[in-house]
């Protein structure tokens, strides 16, 4: 849905992806070089947090958050036929996003408590937004979105606390994880081999990614359950079995989406191997469980590979769509994804040396900085432009 003109509304707040995809972009180029500069002594952040601890918050609760809203405030409107989310609550909702980065990076010297409330809000007004859309526009059998959303505020809540009573959030950073990965097994499970069928039958293909049905909820089901033990008990041998049958089932799964034949569609093509990190990453959780690994494979593979890059392909698709360019990425964003898939990878290696002088974190980190910035390159002009009329020959449903 294309929010009418108003002069009053700047371009940037006239539609939910537009600052929040912003603010995703510019704060995962952002963030990723400060870490390094953490994790080189030569910076430490003064919030509540351990280093490693504000790292990985900020990474899900700050990055993964954004997109998220970013996302949901996108195709709320299409569930419900109602006019986007924009102008002041925008300017708003975006305020406060940010006043939670600054207060978790100990900017404004409060205590843990406060730095938690302003933090955690972010998530109860994205929340609280969505609901009163879905309610006024009758859309009910969407409120089940609100479950995830909630799941992921309870998890910053739980993950403040448990910094405070422990001195670390191990299980939050596995629930927060846990969380952004279910977000992506269900909408991504919908939107990736819709979005295949619909290039598939453009280009006159007989062949059609399998619809959902018994099995996708069965893999659903199964991930779940296999995520919520990951999270309770990461190193018992039965969450091992659990994560095991669903990395196969998952695997399975992004089969039936027919990735292989959508070559032709870069744009496409990174949906299907963004949500390939999930089994695989599902996979490492199990050799962890079974004590065959560190538990690190496991949740860089998650954050950087299917989080990260699910992420990205996301909002590359959502603004060209919505912004009225022609659904194609180029080389530019061809690049950007390759870079963040091959951090996730390169990651893996750690402290380990993969090159002469540069282990798998300072490599990691390059790579996903030079991603971000040939996205934020690419698309910031789109973000903050007005949205223009595409071709009749380049139009496509620009559905997130």
């Amino acid at each position: 849905m294309t929010p009418r003109p108003d002069q009053n509304v700047p371009v940037l707040f006239s539609y939910g992806f537009r600052p929040f995809f912003l603010a995703a972009t510019l704060f995962g180029l952002g963030i990723v070089p400060v870490w390094l500069l953490v994790w080189r002594g030569m910076f430490f952040p003064v919030g509540p947090f351990s280093p490693v601890d504000w790292h990985v918050h900020e990474m899900i609760f700050g990055y993964g958050a954004a997109v998220v809203a970013g996302f949901l405030f996108t195709a709320v409107p299409n569930w419900t036929g109602r006019m986007p989310a924009r102008g002041w609550p925008l300017v708003a909702l975006l305020a406060l996003w940010i006043i939670g980065r600054l207060a978790v990076a100990g900017l404004f010297g409060l205590a843990a408590v406060p730095v938690m409330v302003l933090d955690v809000a972010f998530l109860v007004a994205v929340a609280a937004m969505i609901a009163r859309e879905i309610v006024a526009g009758r859309n009910w059998r969407n409120l089940k979105v609100l479950v995830p959303v909630t799941l992921l505020t309870i998890a910053n809540a739980l993950y403040h606390i448990e910094a405070m009573t422990q001195g670390h959030a191990a299980t939050s950073q596995r629930f927060g994880i846990a969380v952004l990965i279910f977000l992506i097994t269900l909408i991504g499970g919908r939107i990736v081999p819709s979005f295949t069928r619909n290039w598939l039958a453009k280009k006159g293909s007989p062949t059609r990614p399998a619809p959902f049905g018994r099995f996708d909820g069965v893999s659903l089901a199964a991930g779940a359950v296999a995520l919520v033990g990951w999270v309770v008990l990461p190193q018992s041998a039965f969450t091992g079995g659990l994560l095991s049958l669903a990395a196969v089932l998952h695997l399975v799964r992004l089969a039936r989406w027919l990735g292989p034949l959508t070559f032709g569609s870069p744009l496409l093509l990174m949906l299907h191997v963004a949500y390939a990190f999930v089994p695989f990453g599902m996979a490492a959780a199990a050799l962890a469980a079974f004590g065959l690994a560190g538990p690190g494979p496991a949740a860089h593979l998650l954050g950087i590979g299917a989080i990260g890059g699910m992420t990205l392909a996301v909002m590359m698709r959502a603004t060209l769509g919505h912004t009225g360019r022609e659904l194609s990425s180029g080389l530019a964003l061809n690049l950007a994804f390759i870079a963040v898939a091959t951090a996730a990878v390169i990651r893996i290696a750690g402290t380990s040396e993969v090159f002469p002088g540069l282990d798998g974190i300072h490599l990691a980190a390059a790579f996903w900085s030079v991603g971000f910035a040939l996205v934020v390159r690419r698309l910031l002009p789109f973000l903050v432009a007005p949205k223009v009329q595409p071709r009749r020959a380049n139009r496509a449903p620009a559905k997130t």
